[in-house]
Order: structure tokens, then sequence, then C-alpha cells
């Protein structure tokens, strides 16, 4: 057998291993992460991958959010995902519908612990998204849940990063009707926003 078959039985029975230095990120979250109401190619995390390939990231990103997704929705799918794609790190973005459920702070605060001790057993850095809620859930209730990820940051060393809704909400013309997911319009922005918290965690 010659050179050159060999070459091409090796390219097509082992895997493409990624180029030396590349990473991936996880973004693992509900619908405002999975594209609600959108294309594929319209939403956040792919124009995410563009700013990374812009600023010279070696970068691979995946998806794995899912629209409805509750943290104990992430609990039960985490370990799976993890040992499937093995990223080197995740953008944890859950909890908005717990919140819409009116689940308690406590066991919202135990489902985040548990996906984030699944990823440091794995070796895999997380960031945590701040997620923030409408006042109309009740003060009292919307303080205890937002307090949970600061709670949960310092408990588990990982990075918090800030609520990337926090401008898109309050303008109508970035939202849909329902005043909860971001439309097109706003996918661009939120990329950039997710982009400049985490850039100086990955270069």
């Amino acid at each position: 057998m010659n050179y050159l078959k060999i070459l091409i039985i090796s390219f097509f029975t082992f895997p493409v291993i990624a180029g030396e230095g590349t990473s991936s990120l996880l973004i693992y979250g509900d619908s405002i992460s999975a594209g609600y109401g959108m294309e594929k190619e319209e939403q956040w995390s792919k124009d995410l991958e563009v700013l990374f390939k812009k600023d010279n990231f070696k970068i691979k990103i995946f998806n794995s959010s899912v629209s409805g997704e509750t943290t104990g929705g992430g609990v039960s799918r985490i370990n799976k995902v993890l040992d499937e794609l093995k990223p080197s790190y995740v953008l944890l973005e859950l909890g908005g519908n717990d919140a819409l459920r009116g689940y308690p702070p406590d066991k919202i605060y135990q489902n985040l612990m548990t996906m984030i001790n699944a990823c440091k057993d794995r070796g895999i850095e997380v960031f945590l998204m701040q997620i923030k809620i409408l006042p109309n859930y009740g003060k009292r209730y919307q303080t205890q849940f937002e307090s949970v990820y600061s709670k949960v940051a310092v408990a588990s060393g990982v990075t918090l990063i800030p609520f990337m809704l926090e401008e898109v909400a309050l303008n109508k013309e970035l939202m849909f009707d329902d005043g909860i997911h971001p439309n097109e319009a706003a996918q661009p922005l939120i990329a950039k926003f997710v982009f400049e918290s985490l850039r100086e965690y990955l270069k």
C-alpha cells in the first residue's frame, strides 16, 4: 500500500482533532440563548462566534440551550452534554423559567451548584450569568431569586457575569411582544455584550 492510500484511509478512519490551542465554549441556557422565535443563523450565539473569530480567538461554540429549560431540567442532562461535547468553558444561563414558575430560590441554588460541580469535576471553567426578573413577582421573591447568583458564585468560586438583557429588555424595539424574549434586532447586541463580558477571561 503506497503512502497516498495510507493517508486517505487515515483521514476517513480517525476523527479530526482540533488545532493546537483551540478551545470550546458551551452555552447552556434557556430560550434566551436558544434563540426563541428565530432561525439558527439569526441567534446571538452565531454572532458571538463571528466576534471571537474577528478577535483571533481559537474557540468553538456549542449551544445546548433549550427553550423552557429550568435549572432542574439542566441538571437532568448536564452530565450527558458535558461528556459528549467536552467543552473547555461553560456559560450557564438558567433560572428564568424557575422564576416564572415561582420555584423556591433554595432549590434553584442547589441546582445551579449541582451543574457547576459537574463542570468542575471535569476540569471545566464555568461562567455563571446573573438572571434578573421583573418586579411584578413581588419585591421579596425578586430579591431572594436574584441574590441566588452571587451566593452561588461565592460558594463555588466561579465567575459571575452581568445579565445580558440588562439594557435590551428596557427597549421595546428589541423585544418580542411577549416582553420576555429578545427579537432578531437584539441578537448582535447580546452577542457583543457577552463577548465583552467573557473576552478578558478567555485570553
